[in-house]
């Protein structure tokens, strides 16, 4: 009988941690360990070391971030230490322990000057506090472990934590109308549907090494705006939705105006199959 491989989750508590619990289910073959911030403090390097020593980690999810976006403009140090000195520190473990180090990042390392969809060779240039940190984060990973995964996401959403999707439900049973951003576009991803391409990528990575950049979001392009006419449509609310430009939802952190990301690569590699974005939102919301 071969021995279970182990599948360390940092972040457990998370919307995407929550959703690894979720597809973890479905794979029995597998050991998963969930560790919250409490239960393991990642910027914490020898905590972390002992951690690893103890356990045989094969596969180490780093869904663990700081990402409050705006607090992120003053609490930049402490964004840093989560989203780039952790990550730096997870990858050279993962490294030592010979353990496939699965790093999720953001489409927030790029400026939203784009016109077309990004991929993964586009040149990166944050345009606020978060995006440098998370950036940092992907340097580290890739500079103390060569062999890292690093998926870039955008606007993560899930039916577990906090996020647009649950704040406009909840904001448009208090309200009357409400006003959302029109002019910032990209593609919702939904923490579920990511969970499961990087179950699909650790089965594959059993098979071939296949370490880099990858985008993942699903798919089609809409504004914030629509994300959130969708969400009105779908849940039959009655509140009504006003598009407004960006500059008249002034915010802490500036925004990349375009975060639409091309995910073939992911695609190809993996033989990953993305959902439409109002397919998955449908699901979210029935969950809700």
């Amino acid at each position: 009988m071969t021995e279970k491989k182990t599948i360390l989750v940092t972040g457990a508590n998370g919307q995407l941690g929550n959703e690894m619990r979720v597809v973890a289910a479905a794979y029995p073959d597998y050991n998963f360990l969930f560790v919250t911030r409490q239960e393991l403090a990642i910027d914490d390097i020898e905590a972390t070391a002992r951690y690893f020593n103890a356990n045989k980690i094969n596969f180490c999810v780093n869904c663990a971030a700081y990402t409050a976006v705006d607090k992120a403009e003053a609490e930049h140090e402490n964004a840093l230490l989560i989203n780039a000195t952790a990550v730096g520190n997870l990858a050279e473990l993962c490294k030592t322990h010979n353990a496939l180090f699965i790093h999720v990042s953001t489409d927030y390392v790029f400026d939203g000057t784009a016109t077309s969809p990004y991929t993964e060779a586009h040149p990166v240039a944050p345009v606020n506090m978060y995006g440098a940190t998370k950036l940092k984060g992907e340097e580290l990973a890739k500079q103390n472990n060569p062999a890292s995964i690093i998926i870039r996401t955008s606007w993560v959403y899930s039916s577990f934590g906090n996020n647009f999707v649950k704040t406009m439900l909840r904001l448009m049973k208090e309200k009357e109308q409400l006003n959302v951003v029109s002019d910032q576009q990209g593609c919702p991803t939904y923490a579920a549907d990511l969970a499961a391409a990087i179950m699909q990528i650790i089965q594959s990575q059993s098979v071939t090494q296949q370490p880099g950049i990858y985008n993942y979001s699903n798919t089609g392009v809409i504004s914030w705006y629509q994300f959130a006419d969708a969400i009105k449509q779908l849940s039959g609310s009655k509140c009504m939705v006003n598009p407004i430009p960006t500059t008249q939802f002034p915010t802490p952190a500036k925004r990349p105006a375009y975060s639409v990301m091309d995910t073939t690569k992911i695609q190809q590699t993996f033989n990953i199959t993305i959902p439409f974005w109002k397919d998955s939102l449908e699901k979210c919301l029935t969950l809700l």
